[in-house]
């Protein structure tokens, strides 16, 4: 994989985002409405399993697991890079400062909340009902397998192989980014240099305590090291807040919550078409929308696993509500730490994440006491996401892998989370990581078609289901 993969998936992705980018935001708000109708509608009281499932974890467990798989890494290593971002790129070059940094917060807002949860919660919700329901094996293809005719049933093996090869090979792509962002705080806080050697240490480190994560199961290694991710994102969250300009840090996160609110519909289906910076805003916006799309396989399959039990009703106020708050809190202070830097205190921070957004969060947190502890920590919690996103990325992979069979030999689970470091280390040194990411996200464009057509199957069969539950009274 080189410069000329780099280029035709580059390419692919441009070509869709604006010939077809329409037709992902009408996708994305599709699934988040669909999932609300689901959930308050007739639906709700249907339970994930049966009426007598009970939930195999605790509601704590729950919410930590499907949190910290879901999008744990993205919210340390783009908390501030991210607004950076948008701040330097506004959409209109008419914005004073004020405009720019609301501008850039209810955008992130929107790259990070409830649409995003929708779509993962939209795939999740598929397949546990299929699975836990009907029966059928958790796998992408089961949700629409019992409308495929017969002489078209080898498409369900190419879908079940597309998702497999995206999530592996997307997963090994985060995990050479992520040991990017690892060696980067090692440079910083021990001068330990960043080089490729440095990062191949640290995705083997982090493939062997997945690895030993995943052999434990998902009842002790998995939710013990979820449960850990939230327990030091909390401790570096109020450290931040509270050694930080504490009043400050909160109007802040009151004032961009509340504009993304209030803009929730317009920054869901923007599409930027006669403003004087559409090309950045549409190429951000559609890299976000199709990466999301192009996880939800993996990120579905995962919540779907440990959410037996649930009612569709829970189901999808906590999916979709809980990590969309913690995230709206979490972003809220440190990307208000970071606009207080660089507007107030003279630290450029944009600068800083125009050259390497991997450094940003521990410049930033050179601004506050203790920073050397607190970078410390950061490092920690960017370890553990990445751990329980390659351990939870692995067993889905294994699930896939064998057919939906959620209970497999324990050498298998090693195979694929070794694999997925190896590759991730191939990349690294081959260069090829670029291309794999736009090759990830150029699956996203067709996954959207595909996930309209599991939507009306879903509703389909839940109807039928509902009917099988409660069957009509005798007039």
């Amino acid at each position: 994989i080189g410069e000329p993969a780099t280029s035709f998936f580059n390419s692919f992705q441009t070509l869709m985002s604006k010939s077809f980018g329409w037709f992902v935001t009408i996708a994305i708000n599709f699934f988040l409405i669909t999932v609300i109708i689901l959930a308050f509608g007739k639906y709700g009281n249907i339970r994930l399993g049966g009426e007598n499932t009970k939930p195999e974890f605790s509601r704590t467990a729950w919410i930590s697991m499907l949190f910290s798989a879901g999008m744990g890494i993205g919210l340390v290593y783009f908390a501030i890079a991210e607004p950076m971002y948008h701040y330097l790129n506004p959409i209109s070059t008419s914005y004073n400062e004020n405009d720019k940094v609301v501008y850039a917060m209810k955008t992130t807002f929107a790259h990070y909340g409830f649409h995003v949860w929708g779509i993962y919660c939209f795939v999740a919700l598929s397949l546990a009902f299929f699975c836990f329901n009907r029966n059928k094996p958790l796998t992408l293809s089961s949700t629409v397998e019992g409308f495929i005719p017969k002489r078209y049933k080898f498409l369900t093996k190419v879908i079940d192989i597309s998702a497999s090869l995206a999530t592996l090979f997307g997963l090994a792509t985060s995990l050479g980014f992520g040991a990017s962002q690892l060696s980067s705080g090692l440079e910083h806080l021990f001068g330990i240099s960043s080089g490729i050697s440095t990062q191949v240490i640290a995705i083997v480190a982090i493939t062997t305590i997945a690895t030993i994560s995943i052999v434990t199961g998902l009842k002790n290694g998995v939710k013990i090291l979820s449960q850990t991710n939230i327990i030091l994102a909390a401790v570096i969250f109020f450290a931040v807040l509270f050694l930080g300009p504490t009043v400050k840090l909160l109007d802040f996160f009151i004032q961009s919550t509340g504009a993304y609110l209030q803009n929730i519909i317009s920054v869901g289906t923007e599409r930027g078409t006669f403003t004087d910076n559409s090309g950045f805003f549409k190429g951000w916006n559609m890299f976000y929308w199709a990466w999301w799309l192009s996880w939800s396989p993996f990120v579905g399959t995962f919540i779907a696993r440990i959410s037996k039990g649930r009612t569709i009703k829970e189901f999808v106020i906590y999916v979709i509500g809980a990590p969309s708050i913690a995230t709206f809190i979490w972003m809220g202070v440190f990307g208000g730490l970071a606009f207080d830097l660089q507007l107030v205190q003279g630290v450029d921070v944009a600068s800083v994440v125009k050259e390497d957004s991997s450094k940003a969060l521990f410049v930033v947190l050179n601004g506050l006491p203790f920073s050397s502890l607190l970078s410390f920590l950061s490092i920690l919690l960017v370890g553990t996401f990445f751990i329980t996103s390659s351990d939870s990325g692995s067993l889905v992979v294994d699930y896939m892998a064998t057919g939906g069979k959620l209970n497999t030999p324990v050498r298998q689970k090693i195979f694929w989370a070794a694999t997925e470091g190896m590759i991730a280390i191939a990349l690294l040194l081959g260069g090829g990581l670029i291309a794999l990411q736009a090759a990830s996200i150029s699956t996203g464009f067709p996954l959207a078609v595909f996930l309209v057509i599991v939507a009306f199957c879903l509703n389909k069969e839940l109807d039928k289901y509902l009917k099988e539950i409660k069957p009509p009274k005798n007039n």
